[in-house]
């Protein structure tokens, strides 16, 4: 909470009030009121530097002034529907602290045939991303369990 505070005071000192007012506005401050998670990484990004953006919009965010293993975070693109995987591997490195160069340091010395382009994982999206396993009603290609034959124990 200092660090927040802290943050708030220096830009305020950088910019002015008024600057200040702008900033929350152009940064979106104002529409993230109903959704608690985007509110908190607003306000944990007061004073925070932006490293960079990767191809799908993704805001990356690193402050040293605070606990190591925290000072590095993203800001999805889609502020409605967000997971991990729509993180590329390049910047996944970064924010993970494998290594010390960002997504676009790395992209500039990766190959061009590297591999396949980064997707997200659309699990749970839908029924057409939903596995089903073969004995599960929705299942269209479910297993016919007629062919199984219960046991019956031999009379004696």
């Amino acid at each position: 909470m200092v660090s927040v505070v802290r943050g708030v005071l220096k830009v305020i000192n950088e910019k002015g009030v008024g600057g200040f007012i702008k900033h929350l506005r152009e940064e979106g401050y104002t529409k993230c009121l109903l959704d608690g998670n985007l509110l908190q990484t607003k306000i944990h990004n007061i004073g925070a530097t932006l490293i960079g953006v990767d191809k799908f919009g993704n805001q990356y965010y690193e402050k040293l002034d605070v606990q190591y293993g925290r000072h590095r975070w993203v800001e999805y693109a889609e502020k409605g529907r967000y997971n991990a995987s729509q993180v590329p591997p390049e910047w996944h490195g970064w924010l993970h602290y494998v290594t010390d160069h960002t997504g676009d340091e790395l992209l500039m010395l990766k190959p061009k045939r590297y591999g396949v382009e980064h997707r997200e994982n659309f699990s749970g999206e839908g029924d057409a991303y939903i596995y089903h396993s073969k004995g599960h009603a929705l299942n269209p290609g479910q297993m016919d369990w007629t062919r199984y034959q219960p046991w019956q124990p031999a009379k004696s």
